[in-house]
């Protein structure tokens, strides 16, 4: 027999449902870069949340990973897509992981 979920298991069930009906919805209309597109948005939304909750590091953890994304892009236009197949294999499975969406 399982527990009735709580409150805060229910929000996050449903965040996570309108995460993927929004980006399915976004996907329909703009393809992946309306994909991409909306998960920039809630980004941007989630850092500015975090700054004012006192959590101002994410800002220089976002710029990072920016930074990160933008070296295996420029190594694969160069030839060598050794690091743009290294961080899409370990992105997806860190997501995998923590079944974030």
């Amino acid at each position: 027999m399982t527990r009735p979920l709580t409150s805060d298991e229910k929000s996050r069930n449903n965040r996570k449902s309108w995460y993927r009906g929004e980006e399915k919805k976004a996907r329909e209309t703009r393809g992946e870069v309306g994909a991409m597109e909306f998960w920039l948005r809630i980004t941007r939304s989630r850092i500015v949340k975090e700054t004012r909750a006192g959590r101002s590091d994410v800002v220089p953890g976002f710029g990072l990973v920016v930074r990160l994304f933008l070296a295996a892009m420029e190594q694969r236009a160069a030839g060598d897509g050794r690091l743009w197949a290294d961080l899409m294999h370990n992105a997806q499975a860190v997501l995998e992981q923590h079944k974030h969406d």
